[in-house]
């Protein structure tokens, strides 16, 4: 499968490819966000979220674990961070049966909900890189490497 890098010199370069992907992203689209506390998984999922227009506070999901909103032109997305899971079996108090009709699943941490996750599209992996960050997209099904193959960079 496909893989592309982008340099993250700053904010403004984060958001940027969130606008990038979320202008891209097919219904239905789940995707695995990794890399270290810091990295800026939260801030990418943050900026993605706004481009797809969501208004008002966009809370981290690390203590509630899942946070789900309403899009502007229908359906929802759901971001979750699995960070404070302890066992890949409390996905099941979670309630992700009510998002499989969701967007968007952006998931923070997806190796702590172990089997329990739909399979992922796209895989992007984040690492802190000099004052910047590096962003490793990896496409992980025919729909990932189709979508990155919209996507500018």
């Amino acid at each position: 499968m496909s893989e592309r890098e982008h340099f993250l010199a700053d904010p403004a370069a984060t958001e940027a490819l969130g606008r990038a992907l979320a202008a891209t992203a097919p219904a239905g689209a789940v995707v695995f966000l990794e890399g270290p506390l810091g990295a800026g998984k939260s801030s990418l999922a943050r900026a993605w979220l706004r481009a797809l227009g969501v208004q008002g506070a966009i809370k981290s999901p690390t203590y509630t674990l899942v946070e789900r909103y309403a899009l502007p032109d229908g359906g929802e997305a759901a971001h979750l961070d699995l960070y404070r899971l302890a066992d890949a079996a409390e996905l099941d108090f979670l309630g992700l049966d009510e998002l499989a009709d969701a967007r968007l699943w952006l998931v923070e941490w997806p190796e702590r909900g172990a089997l329990g996750l739909p399979p992922s599209d796209l895989r992007i992996s984040l690492a802190l890189a000099g004052t910047g960050r590096v962003a490793r997209l990896q496409a992980t099904s025919a729909r990932g490497e189709a979508w990155l193959g919209k996507t500018p960079g």
